[in-house]
């Protein structure tokens, strides 16, 4: 099997994930899964497309993250490795896709207006 490669986003984290065959070895940017994401929590996110397809222990992933902060990050990863999967065995898709794992999630940071201290919030209103 040769290297699949796919891209993850979430807000403005990109996750450049690169899959192929091996023993269940996850690095992001060149350090251990569990080092780059010490939250177990992130963790289980990163894994949930392996655990639910049940080929955590088949495949080595390599991950280059970039922006983003590390909840973006981390679902960055998964949508990745769920793209992968998928571009592995195309049979793996409707599983993922029940679970959520194939949707880009659409939601963005609202931009700051002018004359405005934050993107909805307003200075106090004076009548005098």
């Amino acid at each position: 099997m040769e290297v699949v490669n796919t891209l993850g986003r979430r807000k403005t984290a990109v996750a450049r994930v690169y899959v192929s065959e091996g023993k269940g070895n996850i690095t992001i940017n060149n350090r251990e899964l569990n080092e780059y994401f010490p939250n177990g929590t992130l963790q289980y996110i990163v894994k949930q497309p392996l655990n639910l397809l049940g080929v955590a222990e088949q495949y080595d992933i390599k991950v280059n993250l970039d922006g983003g902060g590390i909840k973006g990050q981390a679902e960055a990863v998964r949508l990745g490795i769920a793209r992968a999967m998928v571009e592995i065995n195309p049979e793996y898709k409707p599983e993922l896709k029940h679970a959520g794992f194939m949707t880009r999630d659409p939601r963005e940071v609202e931009r700051k207006k002018p004359g405005q201290p934050k993107a909805r919030k307003r200075f106090q209103f004076s009548k005098r």
